[in-house]
């Protein structure tokens, strides 16, 4: 394949879904210790460590971006779709300091970056919403860009209770969930009307449909964390799982598709369902007992083929390279 002579121009920002993958992973391991050991711990670990690094680097290789190819980043911005995955960055920044809390206490600087990630995510939802006020041209939303990455700004607020309850902020924590659990149903209520009209969104974004496991299974670890009623996590677990189960009906038509960094949508819903479930696991006992350490190895095998596949793509050139998409008319923005 020929490479694009300026392959720092595609790093769109949907990348940092990688780090939100490795993040969620490690906090689904360090999750696993009651039941496998302190290997688990290990695990998680190294996992964090890894999404920091691919963390650090993606914001240095950003900043370059945004020096060299200022249009890029603006045609991110105007993107009906692409606009919405600028939240994975805030939401990298959230789960790194969750990955900090977890493995080392509260300390100060996981603070401040949970801080920073916490305020990052509620700008990002505020500027996504208020782009539905503007609409399209013809008035309204426009059709096209209701996909699952819609998803990410909107309820990426529900993450916040999980390092900001043992960080002392569980008050604000409560706050902003509310927001994310608020429109988490208004999305889903907008994805399912554009499928009654328009019908799905097109096949490269299929492993997209993934993101709408993540809601539910981080509403229910939350909950947990803020102190709610353990059947409230047991509800929210339901609807997880059984999203995954309705979105598991297209794995052969995601699998058909031509990796692009888009595949990482499956990496983070997958972790997340994997930790809920091991928080809910009984040691010692139970089908979560056994059904958890399954769906731990199930997302764990998908974080490394998505690795591998990812370390090839950037070899070969096909992934820092415009991608063949769907034609989708921009909003202003």
């Amino acid at each position: 394949m020929t490479r694009s002579p300026t392959p720092l121009k595609h790093l769109v920002p949907g990348w940092y879904a990688v780090v939100m993958g490795l993040a969620g992973l490690a906090l689904a391991w360090q999750r696993a210790v009651p039941l496998m050991g302190e290997l688990a711990g290990a695990i998680a670990l190294v996992l964090a460590a890894l999404a920091g690094t691919v963390f650090a680097a993606l914001a240095l290789a950003t900043l370059l971006r945004a020096q060299r190819h200022p249009g890029a980043w603006a045609e991110d911005r105007r993107h009906p779709v692409r606009h919405t995955l600028i939240a994975t960055l805030p939401v990298s920044v959230i789960l790194l300091a969750t990955c900090a809390t977890a493995l080392f206490g509260p300390q100060a600087p996981a603070r401040a970056l949970w801080w920073a990630g916490a305020a990052g995510q509620l700008f990002i939802t505020w500027w996504v919403l208020t782009r539905w006020w503007r609409g399209q041209a013809g008035g309204g939303l426009a059709w096209a860009g209701l996909t699952p990455a819609l998803v990410v700004p909107v309820v990426g607020n529900v993450l916040v209770p999980l390092a900001g309850v043992p960080l002392g902020q569980a008050e604000w924590a409560a706050a902003q969930f509310g927001v994310g659990a608020l429109f988490w149903p208004v999305v889903l209520v907008l994805l399912l009307a554009r499928v009654a009209q328009q019908g799905p969104w097109p096949e490269r974004l299929l492993p997209s449909t993934a993101i709408l496991i993540a809601p539910p299974a981080v509403i229910g670890l939350a909950a947990l964390q803020l102190g709610a009623a353990p059947v409230l996590a047991w509800m929210a677990w339901g609807i997880a799982l059984f999203t995954a189960a309705w979105v598991g009906a297209l794995a052969r038509r995601i699998a058909a598709q031509p990796f692009g960094i888009g595949h990482w949508a499956l990496s983070f819903p997958l972790a997340a369902l994997a930790a809920l479930t091991l928080q809910l696991a009984t040691p010692g006992g139970g089908a979560l007992a056994v059904l958890a350490p399954l769906l731990l190895a199930v997302a764990s095998l998908v974080v490394l083929a998505l690795a591998l596949a990812t370390v090839r793509g950037l070899r070969d050139g096909s992934l820092l390279a415009p991608e063949p998409v769907a034609t989708i008319a921009p909003v202003a923005g």
